[in-house]
């Protein structure tokens, strides 16, 4: 029987923003009222994800920045990695030197170099506002960093960078796609299966209690480690060759279906 659901947002739980479907939110509901804990993993600050968990009703801890911090909704942080200043740098250096855009987080603050049409989508997407800074600006700002973010044209771009980043600093950092545009750089050993593992061990809850839904690639460590795992219609084929089940996409509320038929049915 599952006590503990996970969930991915962007694309699992809602398609951007923090509006979430009154389908969803009943199925939730449903759920919390039935004695299961619900909560979310993503690679979203903890300041953008917030109004999504008080939206959908969470009250329990969320995992962030892909599994960098996990804190409670009243602010409360239960674990972090943070990045290396040093490392830091040494990222910005090489980045720099490319041309690339990127964007970092420091204490839960978003920092660009300049204002652009990457900056500027981000902060659509997931409501937020951040500041440019200047490179030098960025390699300053290095106390608690969750992850470093470069934010690209496509796919195939996206593929291209983290290639080049792993071959150059794959032996020290995590480099993950979040979305098609999304390369996400945290710290070895860090992702959403081990935030919902060191989650399920604060709440007391076995592995084989959890369910975890999600679409993308950044999702396949948490559905790994889930005891049951669910991929979204509109997940990428990796997702899908992984999970257990397949439920409808994010537009025709898959999430509320699969909480409907594997975590309500039967209780």
């Amino acid at each position: 029987m599952i006590k503990l659901v996970v969930t991915d947002l962007d694309g699992t739980l809602l398609p951007t923003g923090t509006e979430i479907s009154p389908e969803n939110i009943e199925a939730a509901k449903k759920a919390v009222e039935a004695g299961v804990t619900v909560t979310i993993a993503t690679g979203r600050m903890y300041r953008a994800a917030l109004p999504v968990a008080k939206n959908l009703g969470v009250d329990a801890p969320i995992i962030t920045y892909n599994g960098a911090l996990i804190r409670t909704v009243s602010g409360k942080t239960l674990y972090s990695s943070y990045l290396a200043p040093e490392l830091i740098r040494e990222v910005l250096e090489f980045v720099e030197a490319q041309g690339w855009y990127i964007q970092t987080y420091s204490e839960d603050k978003l920092y660009y170099p300049e204002k652009c049409v990457y900056s500027d989508r981000y902060e659509a997407a997931q409501l937020v506002q951040g500041e440019a800074v200047g490179w030098q600006g960025l390699k300053e700002r290095t106390e608690e960093v969750t992850k470093l973010l470069c934010v690209t044209d496509s796919g195939d771009e996206t593929e291209e960078r983290i290639a080049i980043l792993r071959e150059r600093f794959g032996d020290r950092l995590s480099i993950v796609r979040s979305n098609a545009n999304y390369a996400e750089i945290v710290n070895k050993g860090v992702s959403k299966g081990e935030g919902l593992k060191k989650l399920a061990e604060i709440l007391g809850v076995t592995i084989p209690e959890t369910m975890a839904l999600g679409d993308a690639e950044n999702d396949l460590s948490i559905l790994k480690e889930a005891g049951l795992s669910v991929a979204m219609g509109n997940a990428v084929p990796a997702v899908k060759e992984l999970c257990d089940v397949e439920t409808g996409t994010c537009e025709e509320n898959g999430w509320a279906q699969a909480v409907d038929e594997y975590v309500l049915k039967g209780r």
